[in-house]
C-alpha cells in the first residue's frame, strides 16, 4: 500500500509516475488513480477507458449549489413555520442548519483534499473505518439516502409540471390500492410516470458523458440562482410588505408545541426540513476522479457552494416574511398548495408572478435532480470494483468514460421508490440516515490525523479540533432527537441500514474484488 500511497500523493518523481502510467493492466478502470491529476496522456497514446478529470472549479461550485438548491427552499418553509411558530426561530433554524452544514462540508473538505477518488465518502470510510463500514454507508446511500433524494426532488419537478399540464389520473378506487398499506403504486400515476421518464432522460444525458451532466449543472444552477436572487429582491422590494413580520425574534408566548421535547424538539423537527434543503453537499466528493486539480478544487467548491447557498436561503426566507406573516405561512402547511414561494409572489404581484415561481421550481428541481443523480453512481462504481456491489456496476463506458451500468441501476431503483409514493417519510429518513454518516465522516478527520498524520493535506479544516467536534456532537444530538420525536421514521431508516449486512456477507463471499482494483488500506 505504501508505494501506491506515495505515488498518489506526489512523492515519486515525474519519471516514476510516467513509468507507472505505462504499466499495462487488463482493466483501464483501475488505472484512473494513476493519472487523474495529470493533464498529459500516458506514454504511447490515448488515455485508457477510465473516468477522466474534465470538470473545473466553477462547475464543481455549480454542482454543489445545484445539489443544495432544489425543492427545499420553496416547500419546507411552511412546515418549518408550523413547528416553531416564530419568524425569528424560523430564521434561526435556517442559520443553524446552514452553519452546521458548512462545518460538515469543511471537515469533509480536508478528507476530500487527501483522497480524491471516484467513490467519495465510500472511499473515505474505507481509509477511516474499514471496508465493512464503508459498504454500510454505500448500501444506505443506495437504498435510502441517494436514490430517495433523487426520487423526492424529481417528484417535486413532476408535481410542478402537473400544475401546468394536468397529467391524467386513475379512478380513486385504483389509487386507493396499496401493498401492505405502505406502497401506493397507482396513486397520482400520471405524475409518477412523468417523473420516472424525467429521471431516465437525465440518466441518459449523464450516460453520454460527464461533460453533458456538467453542462446541465452549469446552466440550470446559474439560471435558478439568478431566479432565486430575483425572487428575494422582489419580495424585499414589495411596498405592501412589513419588516414587523420578523417579530417575535424569540419564542412566541402563545405557541403550543405538540412535541415530547417542547420547543427544543420543535426546533430540531424544523431543522430536519432545513437540512433537507441543505442536503447534498457531500455528493461532490463522488466526482473526485473527474474534477481537475481535485485536492484544491473540491475543498474550495464545498466551502464556497455551501456558504453561498446559506446566504441565498436566508435572504429568500426574509423576503417571504416581509410579504407574509408567520401565521399565513403556517396556514399553508399541510395544505394542497404548501409552496410558500408561489403564494408569496401571488400575494405580492398576482398570478403572473406566481407562475414565474412555478417555472423557477421546475428549473430548480430539474437541475437538482441532475446534480443529485450525477455523483452517487460513482460510489456504486467504486463499490463494485471492490466486489461489494453488483459486479456489472464496475463497468465504465469505453467511449463516454462514465459508470454507465451504475447509472442504469441507480435509475431503476429510483423508479421503484418513485412508484412507492412514500416521499415525505423518505425525506426525513434521508436526513436521519445521512447525519449518522455525516457525523462519522467528520469524526474521521480525527481518525486520519492519527493514522495518516504524515499525509499531505492541501486543506486543513478550520478550527480543528473544536469545530469538527461541535459538528460531530450536533449530528449525534440530531439523531437522538429524531429517534425520540419520530421513532417510526428512525426505526424504518435503521432497518434499511441494517438490512445491508446480509448483502455484505454475500458479496464478500461470492464477488471477490475485480482484478486490478485497489486493495483497502484499512484492515477490517
Amino acid at each position: 500500500m505504501r508505494p501506491f500511497f506515495a505515488y498518489y500523493h506526489g512523492e515519486f518523481s515525474e519519471a516514476q509516475r510516467a513509468a507507472g502510467r505505462a504499466l499495462p493492466k487488463r482493466d483501464g478502470l483501475a488505472r484512473k488513480e494513476t493519472f487523474q491529476n495529470h493533464d498529459a496522456p500516458p506514454a504511447g497514446g490515448a488515455r485508457p477507458a477510465g473516468l477522466l478529470p474534465r470538470l473545473g472549479l466553477f462547475t464543481a461550485i455549480m454542482i454543489v449549489m445545484g445539489n443544495l438548491i432544489g425543492s427545499g427552499v420553496f416547500k419546507k418553509a411552511a412546515p418549518m413555520a408550523e413547528e416553531v411558530q416564530s419568524p425569528g426561530l424560523l430564521l434561526a433554524c435556517w442559520i443553524i442548519a446552514g452553519i452546521m452544514s458548512l462545518l460538515g462540508a469543511l471537515a469533509n473538505a480536508e478528507v476530500a483534499g487527501m483522497i480524491a477518488d471516484s467513490g467519495g465518502q465510500y472511499s473515505y470510510f474505507k481509509r477511516m473505518y474499514g471496508r465493512a463500514f464503508a459498504f454500510l454507508y454505500g448500501w444506505t446511500g443506495f437504498v435510502v439516502i441517494q436514490c430517495a433524494s433523487i426520487g423526492s426532488i424529481a417528484y417535486v419537478f413532476g408535481q410542478s409540471a402537473n400544475s401546468l399540464l394536468a397529467f391524467p389520473r386513475l379512478d380513486p378506487s385504483w389509487e386507493a390500492l396499496s401493498v401492505f398499506g405502505v406502497f401506493y403504486p397507482f396513486d397520482n400515476l400520471g405524475v409518477k410516470l412523468f417523473t420516472i421518464l424525467t429521471v431516465w432522460l437525465i440518466t441518459m444525458a449523464n450516460y453520454a458523458g460527464v461533460i453533458f451532466g456538467g453542462l446541465i449543472a452549469n446552466a440550470s444552477s446559474a439560471l435558478k440562482i439568478m431566479g432565486i436572487v430575483l425572487l428575494a429582491v422582489l419580495g424585499l422590494a414589495w411596498s405592501g410588505g412589513s419588516y414587523g413580520n420578523l417579530a417575535p425574534v424569540l419564542a412566541n408566548p402563545a405557541a403550543h408545541y405538540a412535541t415530547p421535547l417542547g420547543l427544543f424538539g420543535a426546533m430540531f423537527a424544523a431543522m430536519l426540513g432545513a437540512f433537507w434543503a441543505y442536503d447534498g453537499w457531500v455528493n461532490l466528493a463522488f466526482l473526485g476522479a473527474e474534477i481537475r486539480r481535485p485536492h484544491r478544487n473540491i475543498p474550495l467548491a464545498l466551502g464556497i457552494g455551501v456558504a453561498a447557498s446559506m446566504t441565498l436561503y436566508l435572504l429568500v426566507n426574509i423576503a417571504f416574511l416581509h410579504v407574509m406573516s408567520i401565521d399565513e405561512m403556517r396556514g399553508l402547511a399541510g395544505g394542497e398548495n404548501g409552496i410558500v414561494g408561489v403564494e408569496v409572489m401571488r400575494k405580492a404581484y398576482g398570478n403572473g408572478a406566481a407562475g414565474f415561481v412555478a417555472a423557477l421550481i421546475l428549473l430548480s428541481t430539474f437541475g437538482a435532480t441532475n446534480c443529485s443523480l450525477m455523483q452517487p453512481s460513482r460510489m456504486y462504481f467504486a463499490m463494485a470494483r471492490d466486489g461489494l456491489f453488483f459486479k456489472s456496476a464496475a463497468t465504465c463506458h469505453p467511449k463516454h468514460h462514465t459508470p454507465s451500468t451504475a447509472l442504469i441501476i441507480q435509475a431503476a431503483w429510483t423508479s421503484v421508490l418513485l412508484m412507492s409514493g412514500t416521499f415525505d417519510q423518505l425525506t426525513d429518513m434521508v436526513v436521519f440516515a445521512g447525519f449518522l454518516f455525516y457525523g462519522a465522516g467528520a469524526f474521521g478527520v480525527f481518525v486520519l490525523r492519527r493514522t495518516m498524520k504524515d499525509a499531505p493535506r492541501p486543506y486543513r479544516v478550520t478550527g480543528y479540533p473544536v469545530l469538527p467536534a461541535i459538528f460531530v456532537l450536533f449530528c449525534l444530538m440530531l439523531v437522538v432527537v429524531t429517534v425520540i420525536e419520530r421513532p417510526r421514521d428512525a426505526g424504518l431508516g435503521m432497518a434499511l441500514i441494517l438490512a445491508g449486512f446480509p448483502f455484505y456477507f454475500y458479496w464478500r463471499k461470492r464477488l471477490p474484488a475485480p482484478e486490478g482494483s485497489e486493495p483497502s488500506s484499512t484492515q477490517e
